[in-house]
Protein backbone atom coordinates (compact mmCIF):
# COMPACT_ATOMS: atom_id res chain seq x y z
CA UNK A 1 0.00 0.00 0.00
CA UNK A 2 1.34 4.02 -0.78
CA UNK A 3 -0.41 5.96 1.29
CA UNK A 4 -3.02 5.22 3.59
CA UNK A 5 -1.25 6.07 6.88
CA UNK A 6 -1.98 8.05 10.20
CA UNK A 7 -5.13 9.98 9.94
CA UNK A 8 -6.20 8.93 6.79
CA UNK A 9 -9.45 8.08 6.12
CA UNK A 10 -9.79 6.01 3.07
CA UNK A 11 -6.62 3.44 3.46
CA UNK A 12 -8.13 2.08 6.58
CA UNK A 13 -11.62 1.39 4.46
CA UNK A 14 -8.99 -0.74 1.80
CA UNK A 15 -7.15 -2.40 4.15
CA UNK A 16 -10.63 -4.07 5.74
CA UNK A 17 -12.07 -4.24 2.17
CA UNK A 18 -8.77 -6.13 0.71
CA UNK A 19 -8.85 -8.75 3.80
CA UNK A 20 -13.17 -9.09 3.89
CA UNK A 21 -13.45 -12.58 1.29
CA UNK A 22 -9.67 -13.49 2.30
CA UNK A 23 -8.47 -12.83 -1.30
CA UNK A 24 -5.29 -10.05 -0.24
CA UNK A 25 -2.79 -10.16 2.38
CA UNK A 26 -1.04 -6.93 3.39
CA UNK A 27 2.90 -7.34 3.09
CA UNK A 28 4.49 -4.33 2.40
CA UNK A 29 4.12 -0.74 2.84
CA UNK A 30 5.16 3.02 2.28
CA UNK A 31 2.47 4.39 4.38
CA UNK A 32 3.66 8.08 4.61
CA UNK A 33 6.52 10.35 3.50
CA UNK A 34 7.81 10.59 7.67
CA UNK A 35 9.29 7.26 7.27
CA UNK A 36 9.07 7.22 11.09
CA UNK A 37 5.95 7.67 10.68
CA UNK A 38 5.48 4.99 8.27
CA UNK A 39 7.83 2.25 10.01
CA UNK A 40 5.64 2.90 13.24
CA UNK A 41 2.14 2.58 11.46
CA UNK A 42 2.89 -0.30 9.42
CA UNK A 43 4.71 -2.30 12.35
CA UNK A 44 1.36 -1.49 14.19
CA UNK A 45 -0.22 -3.21 11.39
CA UNK A 46 1.79 -6.68 11.55
CA UNK A 47 4.47 -5.97 8.59
CA UNK A 48 7.85 -6.76 8.93
CA UNK A 49 10.34 -3.31 9.41
CA UNK A 50 12.27 -4.28 6.09
CA UNK A 51 9.00 -4.51 4.39
CA UNK A 52 8.25 -0.67 5.12
CA UNK A 53 10.00 1.37 2.60
CA UNK A 54 10.69 4.78 2.85
CA UNK A 55 9.64 5.34 -0.93
CA UNK A 56 7.55 4.00 -4.08
CA UNK A 57 10.46 3.35 -5.63
CA UNK A 58 12.69 1.92 -2.92
CA UNK A 59 9.30 -0.38 -2.06
CA UNK A 60 8.96 -1.62 -6.05
CA UNK A 61 12.75 -2.16 -5.57
CA UNK A 62 12.71 -4.19 -2.80
CA UNK A 63 9.97 -6.23 -3.40
CA UNK A 64 11.27 -7.07 -7.06
CA UNK A 65 13.97 -9.28 -5.44
CA UNK A 66 11.64 -11.21 -3.62
CA UNK A 67 10.04 -14.84 -4.52
CA UNK A 68 6.93 -13.80 -2.84
CA UNK A 69 7.18 -10.00 -3.82
CA UNK A 70 3.74 -8.04 -4.35
CA UNK A 71 1.41 -8.91 -7.06
CA UNK A 72 -0.81 -5.30 -6.30
CA UNK A 73 -0.24 -1.91 -4.81
CA UNK A 74 -3.06 0.06 -3.39
CA UNK A 75 -2.42 3.91 -4.28
CA UNK A 76 -4.18 5.75 -1.44
CA UNK A 77 -2.34 8.86 -1.77
CA UNK A 78 -3.51 12.76 -2.31
CA UNK A 79 -4.20 13.08 -6.40
CA UNK A 80 -1.24 15.40 -7.38
CA UNK A 81 1.09 11.87 -6.26
CA UNK A 82 -0.52 9.47 -8.24
CA UNK A 83 1.13 10.10 -11.45
CA UNK A 84 4.36 9.32 -10.51
CA UNK A 85 3.20 6.30 -7.84
CA UNK A 86 1.12 4.58 -10.36
CA UNK A 87 4.00 4.81 -13.33
CA UNK A 88 6.87 3.63 -10.90
CA UNK A 89 4.69 0.71 -10.06
CA UNK A 90 3.05 0.06 -13.53
CA UNK A 91 6.99 -0.24 -15.04
CA UNK A 92 7.62 -3.02 -12.22
CA UNK A 93 5.12 -4.94 -13.58
CA UNK A 94 2.92 -4.44 -10.32
CA UNK A 95 -0.99 -4.33 -10.83
CA UNK A 96 -2.30 -1.32 -9.95
CA UNK A 97 -5.69 -0.70 -7.23
CA UNK A 98 -6.33 3.09 -7.08
CA UNK A 99 -8.25 5.86 -6.07
CA UNK A 100 -10.06 8.58 -7.79
CA UNK A 101 -9.57 10.91 -9.97
CA UNK A 102 -6.09 8.45 -11.05
CA UNK A 103 -4.29 12.02 -11.69
CA UNK A 104 -5.17 15.71 -11.63
CA UNK A 105 -4.42 15.91 -15.18
CA UNK A 106 -5.44 14.63 -18.01
CA UNK A 107 -2.41 14.02 -20.21
CA UNK A 108 -1.03 12.20 -17.47
CA UNK A 109 -4.08 9.98 -17.06
CA UNK A 110 -3.97 9.60 -20.89
CA UNK A 111 -0.47 8.65 -20.40
CA UNK A 112 -0.47 5.93 -17.99
CA UNK A 113 -3.49 4.32 -20.05
CA UNK A 114 -1.02 3.95 -22.57
CA UNK A 115 1.96 2.41 -19.85
CA UNK A 116 -0.98 0.07 -18.65
CA UNK A 117 -1.73 -1.39 -22.04
CA UNK A 118 1.75 -1.92 -23.24
CA UNK A 119 3.00 -3.30 -20.02
CA UNK A 120 0.01 -5.33 -19.55
CA UNK A 121 -0.80 -4.89 -16.16
CA UNK A 122 -4.31 -4.99 -14.58
CA UNK A 123 -5.58 -1.97 -13.31
CA UNK A 124 -8.68 -1.61 -11.57
CA UNK A 125 -10.23 2.17 -9.32
CA UNK A 126 -11.94 2.02 -6.81
CA UNK A 127 -15.20 3.67 -8.01
CA UNK A 128 -16.82 1.47 -4.92
CA UNK A 129 -20.54 2.84 -5.69
CA UNK A 130 -20.58 0.13 -8.45
CA UNK A 131 -19.43 -2.53 -5.83
CA UNK A 132 -23.05 -2.18 -3.99
CA UNK A 133 -25.57 -4.92 -4.63
CA UNK A 134 -28.73 -3.18 -5.72
CA UNK A 135 -26.85 -0.55 -7.60
CA UNK A 136 -25.76 -3.79 -9.83
CA UNK A 137 -29.35 -4.62 -9.74
CA UNK A 138 -30.03 -1.97 -11.30
CA UNK A 139 -27.66 -1.98 -13.97
CA UNK A 140 -28.64 -5.28 -15.29
CA UNK A 141 -32.39 -3.67 -14.81
CA UNK A 142 -31.37 -1.16 -17.17
CA UNK A 143 -29.43 -3.59 -19.44
CA UNK A 144 -32.47 -5.65 -19.70
CA UNK A 145 -34.65 -3.56 -21.34
CA UNK A 146 -37.14 -3.21 -18.23
CA UNK A 147 -37.03 1.12 -18.45
CA UNK A 148 -37.66 1.47 -22.13
CA UNK A 149 -35.40 4.05 -24.18
CA UNK A 150 -33.95 6.03 -21.28
CA UNK A 151 -35.43 9.77 -21.17
CA UNK A 152 -33.62 11.43 -18.05
CA UNK A 153 -31.08 10.40 -15.39
CA UNK A 154 -30.71 12.86 -12.17
CA UNK A 155 -27.32 11.91 -9.71
CA UNK A 156 -26.89 14.01 -6.84
CA UNK A 157 -23.91 13.75 -4.21
CA UNK A 158 -24.81 16.12 -1.10
CA UNK A 159 -22.55 16.35 1.49
CA UNK A 160 -22.17 19.44 4.36
CA UNK A 161 -18.22 18.72 5.91
CA UNK A 162 -16.95 21.84 3.94
CA UNK A 163 -19.78 23.82 4.63
CA UNK A 164 -17.10 26.16 6.93
CA UNK A 165 -13.13 26.77 5.84
CA UNK A 166 -12.06 24.05 8.15
CA UNK A 167 -9.28 22.89 6.00
CA UNK A 168 -7.90 26.70 7.79
CA UNK A 169 -7.84 24.75 10.99
CA UNK A 170 -5.60 22.50 10.00
CA UNK A 171 -7.60 19.47 9.17
CA UNK A 172 -5.65 16.95 7.01
CA UNK A 173 -8.40 15.70 4.90
CA UNK A 174 -10.01 19.36 4.14
CA UNK A 175 -6.34 20.65 3.52
CA UNK A 176 -5.13 18.63 0.62
CA UNK A 177 -8.60 17.97 -0.95
CA UNK A 178 -9.42 22.27 -1.02
CA UNK A 179 -5.49 22.92 -2.26
CA UNK A 180 -5.19 23.32 -6.14
CA UNK A 181 -1.56 22.13 -5.52
CA UNK A 182 -2.66 18.64 -4.43
CA UNK A 183 -6.15 17.81 -5.30
CA UNK A 184 -6.01 19.46 -8.91
CA UNK A 185 -8.37 21.75 -10.83
CA UNK A 186 -11.54 20.19 -9.03
CA UNK A 187 -12.74 20.42 -5.35
CA UNK A 188 -16.37 19.10 -5.16
CA UNK A 189 -16.44 18.00 -9.08
CA UNK A 190 -13.44 15.91 -8.56
CA UNK A 191 -13.33 14.51 -4.99
CA UNK A 192 -17.47 13.40 -5.23
CA UNK A 193 -18.67 14.59 -8.58
CA UNK A 194 -16.73 11.45 -10.12
CA UNK A 195 -18.50 9.29 -8.28
CA UNK A 196 -21.26 10.80 -9.43
CA UNK A 197 -20.60 10.53 -12.53
CA UNK A 198 -18.95 7.24 -13.09
CA UNK A 199 -22.30 6.13 -11.48
CA UNK A 200 -24.27 7.03 -14.30
CA UNK A 201 -22.71 5.70 -16.85
CA UNK A 202 -22.20 2.23 -14.65
CA UNK A 203 -25.66 1.64 -14.58
CA UNK A 204 -26.75 3.23 -17.86
CA UNK A 205 -23.98 2.20 -20.48
CA UNK A 206 -24.07 5.35 -22.04
CA UNK A 207 -21.19 7.82 -21.83
CA UNK A 208 -22.31 11.75 -22.98
CA UNK A 209 -20.66 13.61 -25.28
CA UNK A 210 -20.85 17.00 -24.08
CA UNK A 211 -21.73 18.49 -20.38
CA UNK A 212 -22.42 22.12 -19.28
CA UNK A 213 -21.06 22.98 -16.04
CA UNK A 214 -21.69 26.09 -13.29
CA UNK A 215 -19.09 25.49 -10.49
CA UNK A 216 -19.09 27.85 -7.45
CA UNK A 217 -16.76 28.41 -4.38
CA UNK A 218 -19.32 29.65 -1.59
CA UNK A 219 -17.02 29.20 1.13
CA UNK A 220 -14.85 32.80 1.36
CA UNK A 221 -11.18 32.41 0.38
CA UNK A 222 -11.50 28.70 -1.05
CA UNK A 223 -9.72 28.24 -4.46
CA UNK A 224 -11.54 25.46 -5.37
CA UNK A 225 -15.25 24.26 -6.37
CA UNK A 226 -17.47 23.10 -3.20
CA UNK A 227 -20.75 23.04 -5.34
CA UNK A 228 -21.33 22.21 -8.80
CA UNK A 229 -24.40 22.04 -10.96
CA UNK A 230 -23.61 19.72 -14.47
CA UNK A 231 -25.62 19.00 -17.61
CA UNK A 232 -25.05 16.43 -19.55
CA UNK A 233 -26.24 15.36 -23.35
CA UNK A 234 -25.87 12.08 -24.93
CA UNK A 235 -26.31 10.63 -28.23
CA UNK A 236 -29.32 8.36 -27.78
CA UNK A 237 -31.03 11.94 -26.72
CA UNK A 238 -30.73 10.60 -23.02
CA UNK A 239 -30.30 14.00 -20.84
CA UNK A 240 -28.84 14.21 -17.32
CA UNK A 241 -28.53 16.24 -14.61
CA UNK A 242 -25.91 16.08 -11.89
CA UNK A 243 -25.25 18.08 -8.78
CA UNK A 244 -22.02 17.57 -6.22
CA UNK A 245 -22.20 19.50 -3.32
CA UNK A 246 -20.16 19.75 0.03
CA UNK A 247 -21.58 22.48 1.16
CA UNK A 248 -25.48 21.00 1.12
CA UNK A 249 -26.17 21.75 5.19
CA UNK A 250 -27.62 18.97 6.88
CA UNK A 251 -26.32 16.28 4.14
CA UNK A 252 -23.94 13.81 5.29
CA UNK A 253 -23.60 11.24 2.36
CA UNK A 254 -26.65 11.83 -0.03
CA UNK A 255 -25.34 9.95 -3.29
CA UNK A 256 -29.05 9.30 -4.98
CA UNK A 257 -29.10 8.11 -8.46
CA UNK A 258 -33.03 8.21 -10.37
CA UNK A 259 -33.45 6.62 -14.14
CA UNK A 260 -36.56 7.35 -16.43
CA UNK A 261 -37.12 5.53 -19.08
CA UNK A 262 -40.45 5.50 -21.62
CA UNK A 263 -41.61 2.12 -19.67
CA UNK A 264 -40.67 3.09 -15.99
CA UNK A 265 -37.87 4.74 -13.47
CA UNK A 266 -35.61 3.29 -10.62
CA UNK A 267 -34.07 5.40 -7.62
CA UNK A 268 -31.13 4.28 -5.37
CA UNK A 269 -29.94 5.99 -2.64
CA UNK A 270 -26.39 5.44 -0.96
CA UNK A 271 -27.82 6.23 2.40
CA UNK A 272 -30.43 3.67 2.12
CA UNK A 273 -27.85 0.90 -0.32
CA UNK A 274 -29.73 -2.29 0.40
CA UNK A 275 -33.26 -1.20 -1.43
CA UNK A 276 -34.08 0.18 -5.24
CA UNK A 277 -37.37 1.31 -6.18
CA UNK A 278 -38.59 -0.11 -9.22
CA UNK A 279 -41.51 1.90 -10.68
CA UNK A 280 -42.73 0.13 -13.77
CA UNK A 281 -45.26 2.98 -15.50
CA UNK A 282 -48.67 2.54 -14.62
CA UNK A 283 -48.10 0.14 -12.34
CA UNK A 284 -47.30 -0.17 -8.64
CA UNK A 285 -43.89 1.02 -6.85
CA UNK A 286 -41.91 -2.20 -6.53
CA UNK A 287 -38.99 -2.30 -3.22
CA UNK A 288 -36.51 -4.38 -4.25
CA UNK A 289 -34.14 -6.08 -1.51
CA UNK A 290 -30.83 -6.96 -1.42
CA UNK A 291 -30.55 -10.46 -1.03
CA UNK A 292 -34.52 -10.83 -1.74
CA UNK A 293 -36.34 -12.73 -4.20
CA UNK A 294 -36.37 -12.04 -7.99
CA UNK A 295 -33.03 -10.49 -8.24
CA UNK A 296 -30.44 -10.74 -11.08
CA UNK A 297 -27.22 -12.60 -11.33
CA UNK A 298 -24.98 -9.43 -10.43
CA UNK A 299 -26.79 -8.02 -6.98
CA UNK A 300 -26.88 -11.93 -6.55
CA UNK A 301 -23.63 -12.38 -6.97
CA UNK A 302 -22.41 -9.79 -4.89
CA UNK A 303 -24.40 -10.61 -1.79
CA UNK A 304 -22.76 -11.78 1.51
CA UNK A 305 -25.76 -12.06 4.15
CA UNK A 306 -29.23 -12.45 4.21
CA UNK A 307 -32.29 -9.66 3.60
CA UNK A 308 -32.26 -7.58 6.78
CA UNK A 309 -28.50 -7.65 7.51
CA UNK A 310 -27.26 -4.02 6.09
CA UNK A 311 -24.46 -4.65 3.92
CA UNK A 312 -22.84 -1.16 2.84
CA UNK A 313 -19.37 1.09 1.86
CA UNK A 314 -17.10 -1.42 3.12
CA UNK A 315 -18.88 -4.80 1.23
CA UNK A 316 -19.03 -2.56 -1.76
CA UNK A 317 -15.06 -1.64 -1.81
CA UNK A 318 -14.67 -5.46 -1.02
CA UNK A 319 -16.80 -6.81 -3.68
CA UNK A 320 -14.62 -4.84 -6.27
CA UNK A 321 -11.38 -6.02 -4.28
CA UNK A 322 -13.16 -9.86 -4.86
CA UNK A 323 -13.74 -9.02 -8.83
CA UNK A 324 -9.84 -7.73 -8.92
CA UNK A 325 -9.02 -11.51 -7.33
CA UNK A 326 -11.14 -12.70 -10.33
CA UNK A 327 -9.67 -10.93 -12.88
CA UNK A 328 -6.23 -11.82 -11.90
CA UNK A 329 -6.51 -15.11 -11.50
CA UNK A 330 -8.92 -15.42 -14.66
CA UNK A 331 -11.37 -16.93 -12.48
CA UNK A 332 -14.63 -15.22 -13.84
CA UNK A 333 -15.61 -13.14 -16.89
CA UNK A 334 -18.35 -11.05 -14.82
CA UNK A 335 -15.26 -8.55 -13.76
CA UNK A 336 -14.88 -7.55 -17.63
CA UNK A 337 -18.23 -6.19 -16.99
CA UNK A 338 -18.53 -4.93 -13.34
CA UNK A 339 -14.63 -3.54 -12.71
CA UNK A 340 -13.63 0.00 -13.19
CA UNK A 341 -10.90 -0.17 -15.26
CA UNK A 342 -7.92 2.49 -16.51
CA UNK A 343 -10.53 3.60 -19.63
CA UNK A 344 -13.12 4.65 -16.81
CA UNK A 345 -10.72 6.62 -15.15
CA UNK A 346 -9.53 8.72 -17.46
CA UNK A 347 -13.05 9.28 -17.94
CA UNK A 348 -13.11 10.86 -14.91
CA UNK A 349 -10.40 13.04 -14.92
CA UNK A 350 -11.68 14.14 -18.60
CA UNK A 351 -15.17 14.77 -16.69
CA UNK A 352 -13.67 17.52 -14.63
CA UNK A 353 -11.53 19.29 -16.49
CA UNK A 354 -14.25 19.43 -19.13
CA UNK A 355 -16.94 20.83 -16.37
CA UNK A 356 -13.72 23.41 -15.46
CA UNK A 357 -13.30 24.58 -18.73
CA UNK A 358 -17.14 25.23 -19.46
CA UNK A 359 -17.62 26.58 -16.01
CA UNK A 360 -14.63 29.32 -16.62
CA UNK A 361 -16.35 30.07 -19.98
CA UNK A 362 -19.36 31.40 -18.27
CA UNK A 363 -20.86 27.86 -18.41
CA UNK A 364 -20.65 27.10 -22.14
CA UNK A 365 -21.16 23.32 -23.61
CA UNK A 366 -18.17 21.69 -23.55
CA UNK A 367 -17.16 18.37 -25.80
CA UNK A 368 -16.00 15.18 -23.46
CA UNK A 369 -14.85 13.43 -26.89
Amino acid sequence: MIGGGPDAFIGEVHRLAARMDNRFELVAGCFSADHSKSKNFGTGLGLSAERIYRTPSEMANGEADKENGIEVAIIVTPNHLHFEHAQTMILAGVHIIWEKPITSDLKQAEELERLVSSVGVHFMVTYNYSGYPMVREAKQIVGSGRLGKLRVVQVEYPQDWLATDIEASGQKQAAWRTDPSQAGEGGAIGDIGTHAYHLVEFVTGEKPHSLLADLDSFVPGRVLDDNGHILLRYESGLKGMLWASQIASGHENGLRLRVYGEQGSLEWCQETPNFLEFKPLGGSKNTLTRGGPGLGVLANESTRIPAGHPEGFIEGFANLYSDFADQLRSASKRSETVLPTVADGVNGVRFVKSAVVSSKAGGVWQSLS
